[in-house]
């Protein structure tokens, strides 16, 4: 036995197996599983489990599942991550008694609450779901398995990914209270004459000196405010077959949290025009550029004519300040759809370019709902002296993305609306902030169910607590509000504190929903308890194994990093959370440039990268796509990504099938993990791929496909 096994064993036999957890066992090496995992990180999502020294020959790997969902990341409604785990043992001892046997555990650092994840046995074990952001996995040896708390030994323990994370140490802090004359002092002074104003700090989450002192090297850019009349909220537009929508982007003046800003807006409104039209219905719309800088409308998620897709270089010119530009649509799939700029979306979605499409099933059953809602979920940031700029010529913020600290719902701050107590309200959810996933709930104890997503019904819907939903995504939802009072709608994420090592609950309220009682007693429509069920996918998801493989890893590469950025996201690569649910590396992040930070989509087979990548399919193809998000970055993220003009289903989660399906435009790749898309390429053209994520779209993340007509 190891020095280090009799020490462990030692602590073990006076009582004190808890001690282990604390004595750093963390750094272990990638394990490896047959099951699972298809080209997800081990070294994340993977645990070595160490023997104690009770049991020599016993060895063990604990594997973090998907435990399935609507969603690609399971979360619950307070943002702690959900996971089954799988255990793969081997060389456990026979034991005596009828039955005795082997237990699984799990436990946080405080070792409260332990978690009685299920009985465990030699070869594949599938056991119970935890949700812990850090916390050891343990198996006992019990004189009775039934037991519903740890009586035995521990025979092999291991710890998550997540207990790597440390506080900085007294070298490292000393190293981040330096500002080197050579390096930042002059790297802040160039760049504050060129514009820059600060960012603001992340509430109760401290920047070193040295980080504060970082700017982005280039010119700082907002638009002007001359002459710009104010925004007005959005107007609901029905139209029908046929009819042609005059467009103009231009600049706008709003008032955000009693606060004035020059920002972009389409026909001077906050959110753009909500567009309704009809399934297999045609629209024609004359774009007006009144913008200071080119741009175009992509019209997400429309499987429509490539002239029409909005994606400057690829399939149209960029309309040129006082351009114009004409776009015909065509709407063969109901569901809820979005428009915005395909340039500079880091800019010009960021300052309000944006709209609905709701595309309505003219056959379909009026929805058995009592009010049906729009909400466009964005975020803002702004410091004490405004907005913060943003960069001239390259993207900021392009390590992680531009996080704001003002939530948005239809682009205002304190959204609010009514409800009568029972009102069932469907509520059709898109994501345009930058960066930011949400994970959305409506109070305590307010029931919830997931209808549908991007471009249609789910397979079967579920209830959830919560909605997470990420840039570009959307999701439709059914809420029931049988109590009256203030019902608020929150954002719910564990952040984490990178400097310290800790993970911390942030709540954020993005509204309120004010429920009436009503005049008279009444009850949520009987439709709400039931669940439909829709069968139209389980054709294609049927001929699925027969698809062709194609494979993208979605990598990073930084350069000409300022060295304490460097130091901190080499600190920060020793764990990444699936999620980065919000912005608590501001000063880093904010500094780091589309020149400094290389974002990449590569395919394997070739070795090309991005828009080196010439992929060719024919319509009428289905083909799996995996896409890989690899581990060893300096700084791992997670990506939305989102295919132009075709459709797909998710088919696999980190190698868990997923059995739910619904066609989507646009799924989330968590940190370090694999996602399985089906797609059917039904759209001739040439089409992009891109992280949605709108800084790593414009640090390179981006390729084009050609989809030819037989």
């Amino acid at each position: 036995m190891t020095n280090r096994g009799e020490a462990i064993r030692r602590l073990l036999v006076a009582g004190g197996w808890w001690l282990v957890v604390a004595a750093g066992l963390a750094a272990q090496e990638p394990c490896t599983i047959p099951a699972g995992a298809l080209g997800a990180s081990r070294d994340l999502y993977c645990i070595e489990l160490l023997t104690t020294g009770v049991a020599d020959s016993a060895r063990g790997t604990a594997q973090l599942d998907w435990p399935g969902g609507p969603f690609t990341v399971a979360v619950t409604a307070e943002g702690v991550h959900r996971w089954r785990v799988s255990l793969r043992l081997e060389g456990l001892p026979a034991l005596q008694g009828p039955r005795a046997g082997y237990v699984a555990w799990a436990m946080p650092p405080s070792l409260a609450p332990v978690v009685r994840l299920g009985v465990a046995h030699a070869g594949l074990t599938r056991l119970g779901e935890l949700a812990f952001d850090r916390f050891t996995v343990a198996v006992s040896a019990e004189p009775d398995t039934m037991a519903t708390a740890r009586a035995g030994p521990i025979v092999l323990i291991g710890e998550s990914a997540g207990n790597r994370m440390r506080p900085a140490d007294l070298y490292q802090f000393y190293l981040g209270s330096l500002v080197p004359r050579s390096e930042h002092a002059g790297h802040a002074g160039m760049a504050d004459s060129m514009g820059w104003t600060g960012v603001p700090m992340y509430p109760g989450v401290d920047m070193l000196p040295s980080e504060m002192a970082l700017r982005p090297l280039q010119r700082a850019w907002l638009p002007g405010a001359a002459n710009a009349p104010n925004a007005r909220p959005r107007q609901v537009l029905d139209l029908k077959g046929g009819d042609t929508l005059e467009l103009t982007a231009g600049v706008v003046r709003r008032t955000i949290a009693g606060r004035a800003y020059t920002m972009f807006g389409f026909n001077g409104q906050y959110p753009g025009p909500l567009l309704r039209v009809r399934q297999a219905g045609r629209l024609v719309v004359r774009f007006h550029n009144r913008l200071p800088q080119p741009s175009s409308v992509h019209w997400h998620g429309l499987r429509l004519a490539n002239a029409s897709d909005g994606v400057p270089d690829v399939t149209q010119p960029a309309v040129p300040a006082g351009g114009d530009f004409t776009y015909t649509l065509r709407f063969p799939d109901a569901g809820i759809y979005w428009y915005h700029p395909h340039v500079r979306e880091d800019i010009q979605q960021d300052l309000g370019l944006y709209g609905n499409i709701f595309v309505r099933d003219p056959a379909a059953a009026p929805p058995p709902v009592d009010r049906e809602e729009f909400l466009i979920l964005d975020d803002f940031l702004a410091g004490e002296d405004g907005a913060v700029p943003y960069g001239a010529d390259q993207p900021t913020h392009a390590a992680m993305g531009r996080f704001g600290n003002i939530f948005l719902v239809n682009g205002e701050a304190g959204w609010r609306t009514r409800a009568r107590q029972g009102d069932v309200i469907r509520y059709y959810l898109t994501n345009a902030a930058n960066t930011r996933t949400f994970n959305i709930s409506f109070g305590p104890d307010v029931r919830m169910k997931v209808v549908g997503s991007d471009l249609g019904n789910f397979t079967r819907q579920e209830w959830v607590q919560s909605v997470v939903i990420a840039p570009a995504e959307r999701y439709v939802v059914d809420v029931v509000f049988d109590r009256a009072g203030s019902t608020p709608m929150v954002n719910r994420v564990h952040a984490i504190d990178h400097l310290y090592g800790r993970f911390f609950p942030r709540t954020d309220t993005l509204g309120l929903v004010q429920v009436t009682p009503p005049a008279v007693s009444r009850q949520p429509s009987a439709t709400f308890d039931s669940l439909r069920t829709d069968d139209a996918l389980a054709a294609v998801v049927a001929r699925a194994d027969q698809a062709p493989l194609r494979t993208l890893e979605l990598r990073a590469v930084f350069t000409g990093l300022p060295f304490v950025s460097e130091q901190l996201m080499r600190i920060d690569s020793v764990f990444f959370n699936p999620v980065e649910w919000d912005g608590t590396m501001p000063g880093m992040n904010w500094s780091v440039t589309g020149a400094q930070a290389h974002w990449i989509l590569r395919d394997p087979a070739t070795g090309a990268e991005n828009m080196d990548i010439h992929w060719r399919f024919a319509v009428g193809d289905l083909v799996r796509l995996r896409l890989v998000g690899v581990r060893d970055v300096l700084h791992g993220m997670q990506h939305p990504v989102h295919l132009h003009g075709q459709r797909f289903v998710v088919l696999a989660v980190d190698g868990i099938p997923n059995q739910n399906p619904v066609w989507k435009d646009t799924a989330l790749l968590p940190a370090g993990g694999s996602l399985d898309l089906l797609v059917e390429f039904s759209n001739p053209g040439q089409w992009m791929l891109h992280c949605h994520i709108a800084e790593h779209l414009q640090a390179g993340m981006m390729t084009v496909f050609n989809v030819e007509a037989r």
